[in-house]
């Protein structure tokens, strides 16, 4: 097995020490941060998403992987500025205002991380004209609106709206989720896209800036 192999599997089995000293042990051996992060910890990451989404496994597992990425990454990170290694995309993700729900933002924004996205996260409790301003303030590709409850959810109606006004609607794809939302739903308020779990979201963020 490939020491990129192993960084996949020590991060699939959320192992965070073990992936640190993998990956730091690539970096001194004269891997570049790019491929470690390319070989090892994106695809490691990929197939959290795919057993994620087919249940296999559940948020604590996700969650255990998603710490082990982020101790690797954080190692990588001065070393991919260095590189000038671009991030794929720029994405502001938030639960949407009156909402302080973030377990399922949170599994959203490790995914995208997954994905080699930038992204700026919010938190929760967040106004369509936050969204708006850091969409524009960091030149987002996307935006990415979590909602828990009914009664929040059609705060995303006004994140479509202030974005139009703003004048950054045709740059910016605004991506909507949460377990009451449809993707009637989001046809409704003219979201660009609706997925129903957090791996589907990333693929479909991905399929956004490739397109």
């Amino acid at each position: 097995m490939s020491v990129m192999q192993e960084i996949s599997e020590a991060l699939q089995k959320g192992k965070a020490n073990e992936v640190k000293e993998l990956v730091q042990g690539e970096l001194d051996g004269g891997a570049s941060a790019k491929d470690v992060l390319e070989g090892g910890l994106m695809p490691g990451m990929d197939v959290v998403g795919r057993l994620f989404k087919a249940n296999e496994i559940y948020v604590p597992e996700v969650l255990i992987a998603a710490r082990a990425m982020t101790a690797g990454v954080e190692l990588l990170k001065p070393l991919l500025v260095s590189e000038d290694v671009k991030p794929r995309g720029t994405i502001v993700i938030g639960t949407v205002k009156g909402d302080l729900h973030d377990i399922g933002k949170n599994l959203v924004k490790m995914m995208m991380e997954g994905k080699g996205f930038k992204i700026v996260d919010l938190g929760t409790d967040v106004t369509a004209d936050r969204f708006v301003a850091a969409a524009t303030e960091n030149k987002a590709d996307i935006i990415a609106c979590s909602a828990l409850l009914t009664t929040t959810m059609t705060e995303m109606k006004n994140v479509v709206a202030v974005a139009e006004s703003a004048g950054i609607r045709d740059t910016v794809k605004i991506m909507v989720g949460g377990a009451p939302l449809t993707q009637q739903y989001c046809d409704s308020i003219g979201a660009d896209a609706y997925s129903a779990d957090a791996a589907s979201a990333a693929e479909k963020a991905v399929e956004f800036v490739e397109s």
